[in-house]
């Protein structure tokens, strides 16, 4: 049987009550802004020892400067940033903010990096270029990346995106309600955002819904090594603990 994580984008509640509900939690905050060093590290010393954080990636690696997202980083943080960032381009701007985001993960002791890219990161040839080389260029210092982009266009070609997937050695960030991973990697990432559109945060997940969420990652068994889960939804500490009883009584 597959090896299963379940968890939250973000801390549900207290990190006390979260680190006995759960083993593994993806990391909102180093997108917005990076927390000092002092703050992970007391987020790791505090943290069970074989409890895990993925991170989500400083958002300069993804967003341009004009991103409605920065102004949750506090006053002017994006225009004290240098021109080059966002949208995965092969900058000293980016290589920047990526080698910032590892120095993090290696407080956290996280072994996997989300890049979500905007809605504004589309699948054109420049973009495609660009990716291409930032991912070819950077040092991962054995980071695995998880990767999801945001706009449609990307998933127009699905044999073209797998290509680029599998030569970049990408993790295919998805939400399996809505569509299957294309990559080869051996680590399945999904995210859900609720059902009924592409985005509905505040869709609760029914019984029903979790029990054919079980049989989905069930068929992954024999494709991948081991899969995360993650609920991103306004009641996602509710539906993942259910989600988790439901899968230990399949076991």
């Amino acid at each position: 049987m597959v090896s299963l994580k379940v968890g939250c984008c973000g801390f549900a509640g207290s990190m006390y009550d979260y680190y006995e509900n759960f083993d593994v939690v993806e990391v909102q905050q180093t997108f917005y802004k990076l927390p000092k060093e002092s703050t992970l590290s007391r987020w790791r010393m505090e943290a069970p020892r074989e409890f895990e954080f993925t991170v989500k990636a400083y958002q300069a690696i993804t967003h341009l400067k004009t991103s409605p997202t920065w102004r949750r980083a506090g006053r002017d943080v994006a225009s004290r940033l240098p021109e080059d960032i966002g949208h995965l381009k092969p900058s000293p701007g980016n290589f920047e903010a990526w080698a910032r985001t590892v120095e993090a993960m290696k407080i956290l002791k996280a072994k996997i990096c989300l890049v979500q890219c905007p809605p504004s990161f589309t699948a054109t040839e420049e973009n495609i270029e660009n990716m291409r080389r930032f991912f070819s260029e950077v040092d991962r210092d054995g980071v695995e990346v998880a990767w999801e982009p945001r706009h449609r266009s990307w998933y127009s070609d699905p044999e073209k995106m797998r290509r680029l997937l599998n030569s970049l050695s990408l993790i295919d960030v998805v939400d399996i309600f809505k569509r299957e991973p294309l990559s080869s990697h051996p680590i399945g990432y999904i995210r859900l955002h609720g059902l009924d559109g592409d985005v509905n945060y505040s869709y609760r997940y029914s019984e029903a819904d979790l029990r054919k969420l079980k049989d989905k990652i069930i068929k992954l068994c024999g494709l991948k090594r081991i899969v995360y889960v993650f609920f991103n939804n306004v009641t996602m500490k509710q539906d993942s603990l259910i989600f988790k009883s439901i899968w230990r009584e399949s076991m």
